[in-house]
């Protein structure tokens, strides 16, 4: 459950640090830390790791009250700091998931100080209505505040902006669908084009645009380090970045992040990247969710957004890693997206946040991260054909959904 700002704030109890188990299962595999940072060199912010913690795990979209309220995730987290993965990305509309990473960091603190790590949390979202979002000035304080008491500590790494495009005029042909001509053919329709940089086109770009200069104020006072904005639409990210740049006091965002966006299925941040860089002058950009928020898997969430096409296509791409794992020993669909996803962001030094529930989920991840950037398995012609294979799905079905960003839900009515 979402907490809105003024309601009372959930607790969670953790017994005493000693009484948690610390086993063998509990310690990080020897040679497999994650020690590959990204970020521009000669930058005045920390680097960021290659993995980063997804805590929206830590929230009734992926998992039981049992499994949130119980001991896993400050195991779960305590075996990833211990992995290397030592940055966070939460927010206040990942229901508790800030409480309980805040009490699980708070608990391992003498053997990771607040300095050992990076946290990245959200502001504007609280819930799936329009009154549930709140980019005025007094409402980024209010949720700065709240996420600074949740987290326990006196600063934040990075505050997003969180789903812009809900609030942000809609400013495209189309809503659904391959979106790359938008940085060709059809720019001036999505708004990108030359000339256009610094118009506002209404109430809604001037919400994201006071939220930015709260979070600017708060990065002033120290208390934010970095300013960025979070999404799924990569034309309109673009569109904003590009707006903040040539607004008024015309200073870049340090960090963009769009989700399911560098996947099996949608690799077109790939195509946005330079773009971000080069146009909006955006430092660092960050994909989320390599398994597209549970679709790549074989049971995805109910509540997923990608229309059914999409879901069928996902059924063939699960069914033939399968075939194929027991043919000739490739990995199931989940495992094969996860090496994809890692492989083309350390090809382009794009950090990756994977949510992460179980230690075996850590542990999983540190391996696949580990055969990615020490064992070359990007290298693999096995590898590259079973990837081929899955592409091939997409491209077939239904007409092409090979890079197929789904529709942006609306909100919710009351």
């Amino acid at each position: 459950m979402v907490e809105r700002l003024d309601a009372p704030q959930p607790t969670f109890f953790l017994p005493r640090l000693g009484e948690i188990p610390d086993e063998e299962e509990d310690k990080a595999k020897d040679g497999k830390l994650i020690t590959t940072r990204f970020g521009p060199a000669g930058s005045e912010f920390p680097k960021i790791p290659a993995v980063v913690f997804g805590a929206a795990s830590f929230s009734a979209f992926y998992n039981d009250d049992d499994h949130i309220s119980g001991v896993t995730p400050l195991r779960a987290t305590r075996l990833a700091l211990r992995y290397g993965i030592h940055a966070f990305d939460t927010s206040p509309y990942y229901g508790p998931s800030e409480i309980i990473l805040g009490n699980a960091l708070k608990a391992l603190e003498n053997e990771f100080p607040r300095s050992s790590y990076q946290i990245f949390t959200k502001c504007g979202r609280f819930g799936n209505t329009r009154d549930a979002f709140d980019y005025t000035p007094e409402g980024v304080r209010a949720s700065i505040q709240r996420s600074l008491q949740r987290l326990h500590t006196t600063y934040l790494d990075t505050v997003y902006v969180h789903d812009v495009e809900l609030i942000a005029e809609l400013k495209a042909p189309k809503t659904l669908g391959d979106h790359r001509s938008a940085l060709g053919a059809e720019a001036r329709v999505y708004g990108l084009g030359e000339g256009q940089e610094a118009i506002v086109y209404g109430n809604g770009d001037r919400e994201v645009l006071s939220a930015i200069s709260e979070l600017r104020r708060q990065q002033e006072a120290g208390v934010v380090k970095q300013v960025g904005i979070s999404g799924y639409p990569l034309p309109t990210l673009l569109r904003l970045a590009i707006l903040v740049k040539n607004t008024a006091p015309y200073k870049p965002l340090d960090v963009v992040m769009s989700y399911c966006h560098l996947t099996l299925q949608n690799r077109t941040l790939l195509d946005f990247k330079a773009t971000f860089e080069e146009r909006a002058g955006v430092r660092q950009v960050i994909s989320a969710s390599p398994l597209s928020m549970g679709l790549l898997t074989p049971a995805p969430p109910a509540w997923h957004p990608a229309s059914d096409n999409v879901k069928e296509a996902v059924k063939a791409a699960v069914q033939l890693c399968a075939k194929t794992s027991i043919e000739s020993g490739g990995a199931g669909l989940p495992k094969l997206a996860l090496e994809y996803a890692f492989q083309k962001a350390r090809e382009v030094e794009i950090p990756t946040v994977v949510g992460l529930s179980t230690l075996e989920n850590v542990h999983e991840n540190a391996r696949i991260w580990y055969e990615v950037d020490k064992l070359g398995l990007g290298e693999s012609e096995g590898w590259k054909k079973r990837v081929q294979a899955v592409t091939n799905v997409f491209v077939e079905e239904d007409g092409g959904l090979l890079d197929y960003s789904w529709e942006t839900p609306k909100f919710h009515s009351e």
